[in-house]
């Protein structure tokens, strides 16, 4: 199974894209992840996409695709693959059009995971990351301890800069000006499937489950 989670920052997307490995055994590749570790590391790469992650901006297209193609070719992703916050721009959808065509390969669908702007700003500013373990946790929820410490490990908890309300809020203007063209570009391919990211996770992975072509 070869599919694109998309959705505005707040979604969900990581936590279905989770649900879903466990479910298909497909790879779980989140380039969020993957720009994250490479800032810890404090690589070459983390400098120049810390400089935009922080502002709310998107990392330019050529590191992304870059980044994509490396991991893609990586042998876990033979069997599948769940590939959650790319691409995100019409240029980048295209060049993922172009990778897959030459590797042979082609998805099965793209699940977008649809959720009011309001109701994806709460949620992010309400997210806090465990310094210690990187466990996130939403406020109020999930276990997170009192004082500000992590429910598993006792570390200290802290809001991400890019979890800010104002960076969250340029955040969804770059979603809706970039990523949202990207729909479409699926959708006249007959790849797209809308799913309402309201309610529980266990509500939206079963929308997901429902959308999921069959093999």
């Amino acid at each position: 199974m070869r599919v694109l989670l998309m959705g505005a920052p707040g979604a969900g997307k990581g936590t279905q894209a989770k649900l879903l490995q466990e479910r298909t055994k497909a790879v779980h590749v989140s380039t969020g992840d993957m720009l994250r570790a490479a800032v810890g590391a404090d690589t070459a790469l983390g400098h120049e996409a810390r400089s935009y992650m922080d502002r709310g901006l998107l990392v330019p297209d050529d590191v992304m695709i870059g980044l994509i193609a490396e991991r893609l070719a990586a042998t876990d992703c033979g069997p599948g693959f769940i590939l959650d916050g790319f691409p995100r721009t019409v240029p980048q959808a295209r060049a993922l059009d172009t990778l897959l065509k030459q590797t042979g390969q082609s998805l099965d669908a793209v699940l977008h995971i649809a959720l009011p702007q309001d109701v994806a700003v709460e949620r992010l500013a309400g997210r806090r990351l465990c310094r210690s373990c990187g466990t996130i946790f939403q406020a109020g929820q999930d276990g997170a301890s009192s004082g500000g410490r992590c429910a598993r490990c006792g570390g200290p908890l802290i809001q991400r800069d890019d979890d800010r309300e104002e960076t969250v809020r340029r955040r969804m203007d770059v979603y809706a000006r970039e990523t949202a063209p990207v729909l479409e570009h699926y959708r006249s391919a007959g790849l797209l499937r809308e799913v309402s990211g309201t309610g529980t996770p266990a509500d939206v992975f079963g929308r997901l489950l429902k959308s999921l072509p069959r093999a």
